[in-house]
């Protein structure tokens, strides 16, 4: 089932912008559609501000054009670069799939066979990007303290020993790895053809003061949703399924509905946050929380949506974009106790949903 991005959100040059997907804390990525071929993408948004104030055009220069040459059927194509005044936007591969850890989360540990599919994958595109002289910066094995779990074959505890030593002149290589028997069981090597030429110039005039190359970005807020973008967002068709949790399940996102107007729940999520100690952050029906405590992983950050399901219906979108994930399970509980008086319950009339 392909994603389908509603006609009546922001547009920039020839992308219908959607939902947001991922946020962080220079950037955000949102689902978008071509509106000249159909085609589906994400694009990352940056601040163009904030790259100027922390000086990092150069490094950013460097990294997109280091990114546009690495075509692999295991790495994110970034397809092209644009910007507005404000705003800097990098038009990027979408893919569906998820995240490997709410997979886990929702179906248990993996098979060996299906890991081992998923880490040879993994290796591919590394050795790839080695090979271009593309390497990762912030890795972190300083200690190297660990412990397997019962379930591991001897032959993965082996190999994992040797990548995880924390000694680089005795820590096994992309080679090795790719030489050692366990790596090998089933192991097909990438087909894919490497592009003669790749254009650049796109990313020298994103940062150009021409205006020349400038995009337009047009609003209309509050989002809508249509239908099957609330159907997609659930594994079934019963609305206690849309808009419930899943029993057992920590997730990084949950939704609520709500038949209040939608500057009502803006107002009542900054109510309910507030005394939890969450700063807020509002533009128009988006809203950033950010606690003023540091947790197990960094300060907790959600990211906030009220989105237009009908006329007399609204969803909200909660998303965990800093901090530990069962520490967001536990925000949840209770600054959902305090929009209890604006939540959709499962035995109220939806008639907004039959027009």
């Amino acid at each position: 089932m392909s994603a389908k991005v509603q006609g009546t959100r922001t547009r920039v040059g020839k992308y219908e912008l959607g939902k947001t997907i991922g946020e962080g804390s220079f950037a955000k990525v949102k689902v978008a559609k071509n509106v000249e071929t159909g085609d589906v993408v994400a694009i990352k948004i940056l601040d163009r501000e904030q790259v100027l104030r922390h000086k990092m055009v150069e490094q950013l220069k460097r990294e997109i054009s280091t990114m546009k040459l690495i075509k692999h059927p295991n790495v994110i194509k970034i397809f092209e670069v644009m910007a507005s005044k404000t705003k800097i936007y990098i038009v990027i591969e979408f893919v569906d799939g998820g995240e490997l850890f709410d997979k886990i989360a929702k179906h248990g540990r993996l098979r060996e066979d299906e890991a081992r599919r998923y880490f040879q994958q993994l290796i591919n595109a590394v050795d790839y990007c080695h090979s271009r002289g593309v390497f990762h910066r912030d890795l972190k094995i300083c200690s190297a303290d660990f412990r397997f779990p019962s379930w591991f074959s001897s032959g993965a505890k082996k190999l994992i020993k040797r990548i995880l030593d924390p000694e680089p002149l005795t820590r096994i290589t992309v080679a090795e790895i790719i030489e050692d028997e366990w790596f090998k069981k089933g192991y097909k090597p990438p087909q894919f053809e490497q592009e003669e030429h790749v254009n650049v110039d796109d990313v020298d005039a994103v940062f150009n003061d021409s205006q020349e190359h400038l995009v337009t970005e047009k609003k209309k807020k509050p989002a809508s949703m249509n239908a099957f973008e609330l159907i997609s967002k659930t594994q079934g068709f019963s609305l206690e399924n849309l808009f419930g949790k899943q029993a057992g399940v920590v997730k990084r996102e949950t939704r609520i509905a709500s038949h209040s107007p939608a500057n009502e729940i803006m107002s009542r999520i900054e109510e309910a946050a507030k005394p939890l100690g969450f700063n807020v952050d509002k533009r128009n029906y988006k809203m950033k929380l950010k606690g003023d405590k540091g947790g197990r992983k960094g300060q907790l950050s959600v990211a906030t949506e009220v989105f237009e399901v009908a006329p007399s219906l609204h969803m909200v979108e909660l998303r965990k974009i800093g901090g530990d994930t069962l520490e967001f399970h536990n925000f949840y509980k209770s600054f959902s106790s305090g929009l209890k008086d604006v939540v959709w319950k499962s035995d109220q009339t939806i008639e907004g949903l039959r027009s």
